[in-house]
């Protein structure tokens, strides 16, 4: 019994917060203990006073994405450059596989450049996209930037994304969003 337990482990993702500017380290450091982890980049010009260069840096500072059981939790937090997760309520918050995924194709698909077709929505509305990368991602509007610019945030992940997106590719929710906690 004990080991088909073992076999059917429950994997989830969280969010870590790491120590300031230790994102890298804790990715490279979770990566040597072999737990599955994730670590967003985005690529960005940094100019010095001799030279200007292309480098990436972490797309939510001071987070890394670990999917861990039960039995890894522990560990992973317990690595040198992590603080703690990411809690709602004093318990640490899983996101949901789906969110993750929508994630990493997203930041794939960074060339987007969609017609838009006005629509009537107003900030704090409750929001799923319908098509593209973020497929059946759910999020709170908090700002319409131009005509194809909005701004959404993760409940579950705890930030805010800027997507170039069109307001064809999202529907209004009839039932809010739970800003506790999202379900997959």
């Amino acid at each position: 019994m004990n080991a088909l337990k073992i076999l059917k482990r429950n994997y989830k993702w969280y969010a870590i917060y790491t120590r300031s500017r230790s994102e890298k380290k804790l990715y490279t450091e979770l990566l040597e203990k072999g737990v599955e982890c994730y670590l967003p980049l985005k690529k960005e010009m940094r100019v010095w006073s001799d030279r200007k260069k292309w480098v990436e840096s972490p797309l939510f500072t001071s987070y890394v994405f670990v999917r861990v059981s039960e039995r890894e939790y522990y560990d992973a937090i317990s690595s040198t450059w992590a603080v703690r997760y990411v809690c709602f309520g004093g318990v640490a918050v899983p996101i949901p596989d789906s969110q993750i995924e929508s994630l990493k194709l997203f930041l794939e698909d960074t060339k987007r450049n969609v017609e838009l077709t006005p629509r009537s929505l107003r900030k704090g509305d409750h929001l799923e996209v319908t098509i593209g990368p973020l497929k059946g991602v759910r999020g709170e509007l908090l700002q319409l930037r131009g005509k194809n610019r909005i701004v959404l945030r993760f409940v579950s992940l705890g930030c805010c994304v800027h997507a170039d997106i069109s307001m064809e590719e999202v529907k209004r929710l009839s039932v809010p969003i739970d800003l506790k906690y999202i379900e997959s």
